[in-house]
């Protein structure tokens, strides 16, 4: 009768003790216990606490506006079948992207810049060298829409703009482009096949 009276006792104190521990885990593990040095914005961005800014891309001072200008030219130069103003159109671009106050470009963007805008330059400077070689300045203009999509990620855009997508481009492996309305005229195909392709995605 005294093993199980000690018995009960026993269980008792390791069931209040199990409680105990359960109620401290369910404390520790609230998600109204939990911190994060980081809050979300009402545009999407995310804001650190410790910083005033927001770290969106349109967070940047620099201004890509007149490089996009000259790239929406470009592309319909292309989209016409107009070899010679793409020409215009690529050196003009390739101006532009030597105007960008370098000043304006944080620490953080720089590497991302020099890289984009390396690559940029070089297949800018084919673009403006090449009138009359479509087939040539298309195959540039792939390269391009990629990295003017790349600048619009990294510091954002004042216009809306689309990202549009044909799937006949580059040899069949698909392209984008990026374009300032919803009507499709795709700058790889030109005459030939002016509305394919795609919106898939809003800037």
């Amino acid at each position: 009768m005294k093993n199980i009276f000690l018995s009960a006792i026993a269980m008792a104190f390791v069931l209040v003790s199990c409680n105990k521990k359960n109620k401290q885990e369910e404390t520790t593990n609230s998600p109204m216990m939990e911190h994060d040095s980081s809050m979300v914005m009402t545009d999407g961005s995310m804001m650190d606490e410790n910083s005033e800014k927001p770290t969106s891309a349109m967070s940047s001072n620099t201004s890509i506006d007149e490089i996009v200008a000259n790239y929406l030219k470009l592309k319909n130069a292309l989209a016409n079948d107009n070899s010679k103003e793409a020409a215009n159109s690529g050196n003009d671009l390739l101006a532009s992207i030597g105007k960008v106050d370098m000043n304006s470009i944080s620490k953080e963007q720089m590497k991302t810049y020099m890289d984009i805008a390396d690559d940029l330059k070089e297949n800018a400077e084919h673009i403006g060298e090449n009138a009359g070689k479509l087939d040539h300045q298309r195959e540039h203009f792939v390269l391009v829409s990629k990295d003017i999509n790349d600048l619009i990620a990294t510091f954002g855009t004042k216009q809306k703009l689309y990202q549009d997508f044909c799937p006949m481009a580059d040899e069949g492996k698909g392209a984008i482009w990026i374009s300032e309305t919803k009507e499709i005229k795709n700058p790889y195909l030109g005459a030939k096949m002016p509305t394919c392709g795609t919106i898939k995605k809003e800037f």
